[in-house]
């Protein structure tokens, strides 16, 4: 269980495809939900193996793993854990977009009788959710005597002004996840195409379709989302999948130091997002500017 500070009123909970890591968790008193991976007729916990182990087994027999939302149990397990610990505090979940997985629904069912849980769709994924949940951590820790009146309009208020990107290297995950035909993935392998895809309202949508190589790609398209989005220079979240090169990253943080992110956090992704994303991938998190 997380380490909480005073008994707080407020505790916050969300999936392990926040990709937060566990001891930023257990630091920041936020509660994990796992989500789930199955290899074959095996199925574990996502966050209890490294991402690694997806592409290894995607190598190794030729079939991605698939992935599955946190169940009612894994809610009820959760949330009665920490109501016998802090009866007086409420919960408050904020979930992992709803209309890619079943999480938040499975979590509607373990809230029934349990009128001290708040849900929440954050309408973002990985470190999308992830900052979020950072976010609003921060601020029970600046303001330790906020209740749900004053906390649901401030998580509100940074769901409206999240923005999340990402870019896989190629389309062969895709291609075995049965999203993209293997006529599209071939096409795409050939013109080195590597579709953008964006967080619309809690939808996965890819909106553009830039082609050269990836570490070509990232500088131009930090300096062009952060623009077009009119990010909060503050801090920024770059997301990476395993494989990604060393030099990509580098050159990454360089394009976004460039453009005056003052703080960024590498996210390194989860089973959930490695399995989706594939090997490589690429992503950008922020908030926009408050008008």
């Amino acid at each position: 269980m997380a380490e909480t500070k005073n008994s707080p009123s407020i505790i916050l909970v969300a999936e392990t495809g926040a990709d937060i890591p566990a001891e930023t968790a257990r630091r920041r008193g936020i509660e994990i939900v796992p989500m789930h991976v199955s290899f074959g007729a095996e199925t574990r916990d996502d966050g209890s193996f490294p991402s690694e182990e997806i592409c290894a087994y995607y190598e190794r027999t030729g079939e991605l793993p698939k992935t599955s939302g946190s169940m009612p149990e894994d809610f009820t397990r959760v949330f009665d854990a920490i109501h016998q610990r802090a009866p007086q505090a409420q919960i408050l979940y904020l979930a992992y977009s709803s209309v890619t997985t079943c999480s938040y629904q499975s979590a509607q069912i373990a809230v029934k009788g349990r009128d001290y849980v708040t849900c929440i769709d954050t309408k973002t994924v990985s470190a999308g959710q992830g900052s979020i949940v950072l976010r609003a951590a921060q601020l029970l820790e600046d303001h330790p005597d906020w209740g749900l009146e004053q906390m649901l309009p401030a998580v509100e208020d940074l769901i409206e002004r999240s923005r999340m990107c990402f870019i896989p290297n190629d389309m062969e995950y895709l291609r075995a996840g049965g999203r993209v035909s293997n006529a599209t993935a071939l096409c795409g392998k050939l013109l080195s195409i590597h579709p953008l895809i964006e967080l619309l309202d809690g939808k996965l949508i890819a909106t553009k379709k830039p082609r050269g190589k990836l570490s070509a790609i990232i500088p131009k398209l930090i300096r062009d989302y952060a623009q077009r989005c009119d990010l909060e220079r503050s801090e920024l979240w770059l997301i990476w999948a395993p494989g990604l090169p060393q030099s990509t990253c580098t050159a990454a943080e360089e394009a976004a130091r460039a453009c005056g992110f003052q703080t960024i956090h590498w996210v390194k992704t989860g089973g959930v997002i490695t399995t989706h994303g594939g090997k490589g991938a690429f992503g950008i998190v922020g908030f926009a500017a408050k008008e």
